[in-house]
């Protein structure tokens, strides 16, 4: 009984207590994107090095934030050719700008739904973004570390971040399309 009541308080006091802090887990966080390739087929990549802090108050998500920090040269699309060519200045540039980040400046719900407004900079451009986010999960113990979860995702059109290379195909079209859609799986750990 003294378990059952000391859980309660635990899960109301997450619930309706103060911000709680958590740090991105690089381990279990991917950022992935995908973009259609010569219009008929999809490429898909990752960013496998993101690291962060979320600020989460489930009863005032004013008090809410975030800021994450994506490793642009831990790029990898499972093609060391198109990687090589992505951090190329023809793309990401990783060695005039090797991060792109997210600094959140509005939680709040839509029809239900969480959305995170914020900015994103990437290749040295910053633009305002909205998230639309599943989650967070409700906080599980894993022994001496408590963690949470979330999916966010957004589409961006790449080339209003400076990304503008492309080349036109005989038979119509271009080689990569203007509209990206990213999708960020995030795992954390409380502080």
């Amino acid at each position: 009984m003294k378990r059952f009541v000391l859980s309660a308080f635990v899960f109301a006091a997450a619930l309706w207590g103060d911000p709680v802090t958590y740090t991105i887990d690089p381990a279990h966080t991917s950022a992935d994107f995908s973009v259609k390739h010569m219009m008929v087929s999809t490429v898909r990549g990752s960013f496998t090095k993101t690291t962060g802090t979320i600020v989460y108050d489930a009863a005032n998500l004013a008090n809410s934030s975030v800021e994450a920090t994506i490793d642009a040269t831990s790029i990898s699309t499972r093609v060391e050719a198109r990687d090589n060519h992505l951090k190329s200045p023809d793309f990401f540039d990783v060695a005039k700008f090797p991060t792109i980040t997210f600094k959140s400046k509005q939680w709040y719900k839509e029809g239900g739904a969480l959305k995170v407004k914020g900015d994103l900079t990437m290749h040295g451009v910053t633009k305002e973004v909205v998230l639309a986010v599943d989650g967070p999960s409700p906080e599980i113990n894993a022994g001496r570390v408590t963690k949470i979860g979330a999916t966010a995702t957004l589409q961006v059109n790449r080339k209003d971040f400076g990304l503008l290379w492309n080349r036109a195909i005989e038979a119509g079209g271009v080689t990569v399309s203007d509209e990206v859609t990213i999708t960020i799986d995030i795992e954390a750990n409380k502080k």
